[in-house]
């Protein structure tokens, strides 16, 4: 589409539908092109506490951490796409590492994503996670059942945060033998991912790595590269 008559239509919208951009404020805007090309996806692998690799498309903070929230919370969907490149990104870093390992073909992974529970599904009205990886044409296996009721990891401490976690995730198919990337939006502590791991590796699964739109600024543990 011509930038010009892009704009114009956006313009246009404005007046029925006056909304702010996601990422700055900026009037007029669901994402501003500056805010849009301020996040590109780069993505960095860390390390969880279990060893598991993580990749992820975004540095959870300023304007990527307000799209984020914007997305997530405030059900402005039309996110989804600039998102989606995100997560994408951190999908085929995964993809590539398992590659190089060069232990299995890359045609038996699957894609899995840490499960939300009911009642955050019925808040949002929909899965973000769920919602980024059909935007990016990522199919995803059904593994895991909704998260039985916990509370909110960002209210917890890291030692909180892994026992509020106990028991709520659960596996509702078989996945003995299946090989799997782990997505999720954010990895803060890790916690939640690592418990995730758990679980599918108590199965009998096999987790190569992780994957998210957006990470926090901080390490997770050894090796950590940037990639």
């Amino acid at each position: 589409m011509n930038r010009a008559f892009r704009d114009a239509v956006l313009d246009a919208l404005a007046v029925l539908l006056p909304v702010e951009c996601a990422g700055c404020g900026a009037a007029d805007r669901n994402l501003c092109d500056d805010c849009r090309e301020g996040v590109r996806p780069a993505v960095v692998r860390a390390t969880l506490a279990d060893g598991t690799p993580v990749f992820s498309g975004l540095a959870y903070r300023g304007r990527a951490r307000r799209i984020l929230l914007a997305f997530k919370e405030e059900g402005r969907t039309g996110l989804a796409g600039v998102l989606a490149d995100a997560v994408s990104a951190a999908v085929v870093g995964a993809v590539d590492e398992d590659r190089d390992a060069a232990s299995k073909a890359v045609a038996d992974l699957e894609l899995c994503v840490v499960p939300s529970s009911r009642s955050a599904r019925r808040r949002r009205g929909y899965d973000p996670v769920r919602m980024l990886l059909a935007r990016a044409g990522l199919r995803v296996a059904p593994v895991f059942a909704p998260a039985r009721a916990h509370r909110a990891q960002k209210s917890l401490s890291v030692v909180d945060r892994r026992s509020n976690l106990d028991g709520a995730f659960r596996l509702r198919r078989p996945v003995a033998g299946r090989r799997f990337v782990l997505v999720d939006d954010v990895v803060t502590t890790g916690a939640t991912l690592v418990e995730a791991v758990r679980v599918l590796r108590e199965g009998g699964a096999e987790v190569v790595a992780a994957a998210t739109a957006a990470t926090t600024p901080r390490r997770f543990g050894p090796g950590d590269v940037t990639k």
